[in-house]
């Protein structure tokens, strides 16, 4: 007998993206799936412009961060009956089209986490953001005992079992790590990357993240998990010995840290 397919949706935190959220919506609604827009407290069109769409809208009357704002959508994907999200930034630096893909590996790999990883067209990629997102790749991976590509991707399949994880005590980009880790550790999941192109266009506003600031927060609550969980060398040999899984059905050979990646096709 052949499984049901999760019933899943679209997920999409913003913050004063009126320059791009209407066309990021759209772009998703054209897939004909649900679309969950959560609104940080946007000071601008945000709201207004989302409110005009065939989506459930949800907003927050002041900003209270990212990992909030996922928290609330992943509270509303649940009650909705969902069994799986995959979110997405209002900024347009993911694209729908990048989504059927990612759907595809999941449906392929169930019980995993799929990142949409920036490994595609990576001269984008400003320096100093690279820099970051490789320190935080190596010490998540490190807390989750299985290697990560591209940790700090927003583009992801969350399936039914880390949406549960909705309570974990973290705030702000701190959040995503902290599911990547507790689902990995506590839930049993593994987590696979799919190559997506990175998108640093001069259209883009400024991010959110601060390589800084964010990392530092990031690498605090990295090192608490990988002394809670022990097994300190052992989880660092799981994560560090073998490369990520990348499924890569385009046929695209992808490349991590200059090492080949281990693509399955």
């Amino acid at each position: 007998m052949k499984a049901t397919p999760p019933r899943w949706c679209v997920l999409i935190p913003c913050l004063n993206e009126e320059a791009a959220i209407q066309q990021v919506v759209e772009s998703v609604l054209a897939l004909n799936v649900p679309v969950i827009v959560v609104d940080d407290g946007s000071d601008d069109r945000t709201p207004d412009i989302v409110g005009a769409m065939p989506v459930t809208l949800l907003r927050h009357p002041q900003r209270r961060g990212k990992g909030e704002a996922l928290r609330y959508g992943f509270r509303e994907a649940l009650k909705q009956g969902f069994d799986a999200v995959v979110t997405m930034d209002g900024d347009g630096q993911h694209l729908a089209s990048d989504v059927p893909r990612i759907v595809g590996a999941a449906l392929r790999y169930p019980e995993h986490i799929v990142i949409g990883a920036r490994l595609l067209e990576r001269e984008q990629q400003p320096r100093g953001r690279r820099r970051a997102n490789a320190v935080a790749d190596w010490g998540i991976s490190w807390a989750c005992g299985v290697p990560v590509v591209d940790t700090q991707s927003g583009q992801r399949w969350y399936p039914r079992a880390a949406l549960e994880l909705v309570d974990l005590p973290a705030e702000n980009f701190v959040f995503e790590a902290a599911i990547l880790i507790a689902a990995c550790r506590e839930k049993g999941l593994g987590v696979i990357s799919v190559p997506i192109a990175s998108r640093y266009h001069g259209e883009f506003r400024l991010s959110h993240f601060s390589p800084v600031r964010d990392v530092v927060r990031i690498t605090l609550y990295t090192i608490g998990r990988v002394a809670r969980y022990g097994g300190v060398l052992a989880s660092y040999r799981r994560s560090h010995d073998a490369p990520p899984l990348i499924i890569d059905d385009a046929g695209l050979l992808a490349m991590e840290a200059g090492e080949p990646a281990r693509v399955t096709r």
